[in-house]
């Protein structure tokens, strides 16, 4: 009787097999670990995909929305709404360019325009200051634009022409408007045609 009881306190202290798998040692996790495991992800490798996964490339060109409006064309099936944007594109070295898309939604707009804008680059032959020669004038519909050089002023621009000469890397010039157009698009196209001449 006393040897029955021996035996049966044995088996009630001993570990179950359970959770562990056989001839697994005890303490363990369910066997040995994976070589270039290090908790790094797969391989060993940091973030488990390779070094660099998911960073973008920083584009060379800078951009500026001037204008989005939101235009609707008639069909046969009723009015169709879409996106258009006009953006200005430059690598603040001397060259600029302006582009213009259209889609279903503000992003695919974007997109579309920034690509048109490094179609439409126009390279600029600026002086050792990054300022222009001579002064330069342009006229678009019923925009008029003069630029000046103005040595040691900076920057001396307003509405979307400061957009275009800061994108170009165009530094102490005099821009005027002599209109009263408020176009965005325009000024900016005026300003363009003025560059132009110093391709």
């Amino acid at each position: 009787m006393e040897e029955n009881k021996v035996n049966n306190n044995n088996a009630k202290n001993s570990p179950s097999p359970r959770g562990r798998g056989f001839g697994a040692p005890a303490g363990g996790g369910g066997g040995a670990r994976r070589p270039g495991g290090g908790g790094h992800g797969k391989g060993g490798r940091p973030g488990g995909r390779g070094f660099g996964a998911g960073q973008k490339v920083k584009s060379e060109f800078d951009q500026k929305i001037i204008d989005i409006r939101r235009v609707a064309r008639v069909t046969a099936g009723g009015k169709r709404f879409n996106f258009r944007v006009t953006i200005v594109a430059g690598d603040r070295k001397g060259r600029v360019g302006l582009g213009m898309g259209k889609s279903a939604d503000t992003a695919g707009a974007i997109e579309k325009a920034f690509r048109t804008a490094k179609k439409n680059l126009i390279k600029l032959k600026l002086t050792k200051d990054f300022s222009i020669p001579y002064e330069l004038e342009a006229k678009f519909t019923s925009s008029y634009v003069t630029l000046r050089p103005a040595k040691g002023r900076g920057l001396v621009a307003g509405s979307s022409t400061k957009d275009v000469l800061d994108l170009a890397g165009v530094k102490d010039v005099n821009a005027k408007i002599l209109t009263r157009s408020k176009n965005k698009v325009n000024n900016a196209m005026a300003t363009l045609k003025a560059l132009e001449k110093l391709k």
